[in-house]
């Protein structure tokens, strides 16, 4: 469960700033190939499932109106980007699912009408508008809630991957995550956007209490949810062969350490998600449990 509150502007800037981001430096510029796959689960505790994901090329597409040669209404181009977003709604009765496919869907229809915009940005131009989608999304959410007292205050999470040529951008809010695995080794990219967070940041508890703390759910920056306007986290990695990403909820990240989740994510995408979530499942399912994973392999040399 999450509860969200209205942003406290220290214990936000706290929670911004948690920690440090690495920098993923690739070493070869040839394009990389994605294998990936998702699951969503109610978990073993909770009534209903309101979280969501999608997993999406984005392509260039010819429409045929009318022609003298037989061919397919539609043609579509090579792959120009690939998208996967994981999001965890909260609030009311029914608010939290219809925050986290408001949140999903918006952010697919604001990438499709800027996608031959964004194939020519690179670097901070993709990040500002990453980071623009976001903050747009959160006002439909808000938007959506206004008139209908059952989604008043709903939110979710949403943690967004966009990838183009070899590079990873990540927009994100809340306290589901994005992972990478790269030789073995897990590195969160993402920041959770929660009191706990911040409090740790600031000294006032330990690691320990942290893990175990009863505010721990509490979500400090969030798409929606009534507060003061969504304050995204964005940056860029460079991937390389043989890379895992994994986007998830907390229903994941709260049953499991990140080095038991290490050890399942290689391999195949979509036996490493069914694994992942049927051991969170084994250990209580506490949550509703979302996991993506998509694996990077490089392309074959042109010869």
């Amino acid at each position: 469960m999450h509860i969200l509150v209205v942003k406290d502007e220290a214990y936000m800037q706290a929670a911004i700033s948690s920690h440090e981001i690495p920098t993923l430096e690739a070493t070869d510029s040839r394009p990389l190939t994605l294998v990936s796959y998702g699951i969503t689960d109610i978990g073993r505790e909770r009534s209903r499932n309101e979280d969501q994901f999608a997993i999406a090329d984005l392509r260039r597409i010819l429409r045929v109106q009318h022609s003298s040669i037989p061919q397919p209404e539609s043609l579509l181009g090579d792959a120009l980007g690939h998208l996967m977003v994981v999001a965890d709604g909260m609030g009311g009765h029914r608010g939290g699912e219809v925050a986290s496919a408001m949140a999903v869907v918006g952010i697919e229809n604001l990438l499709l009408n800027t996608i031959s915009w964004l194939c020519r940005l690179q670097g901070d131009g993709v990040l500002r508008e990453l980071h623009e989608a976001l903050q747009t999304t959160d006002r439909w959410v808000e938007q959506a809630a206004t008139p209908d007292p059952g989604l008043r205050g709903m939110g979710t999470t949403l943690t967004v991957a966009y990838v183009v040529h070899n590079s990873l951008y990540v927009a994100h809010a809340g306290d589901s995550r994005c992972y990478l695995l790269r030789n073995g080794r897990l590195q969160r990219l993402t920041r959770d956007h929660t009191l706990v967070e911040a409090m740790l940041k600031e000294g006032a508890i330990t690691a320990e209490e942290a893990a175990h703390h009863n505010m721990r759910n509490v979500v400090l920056n969030a798409v929606g949810g009534g507060t003061r306007g969504v304050e995204p986290e964005v940056h860029k990695h460079q991937l390389k062969a043989d890379d895992i990403v994994m986007l998830c909820t907390d229903g994941l990240t709260g049953m499991m350490k990140d080095d038991e989740i290490a050890q399942m994510l290689a391999g195949d995408p979509a036996e490493a998600c069914r694994k992942l979530v049927d051991e969170a499942n084994a250990r209580g399912g506490r949550d509703n449990i979302t996991v993506v994973v998509g694996r990077f392999d490089q392309a074959p040399r042109n010869r």
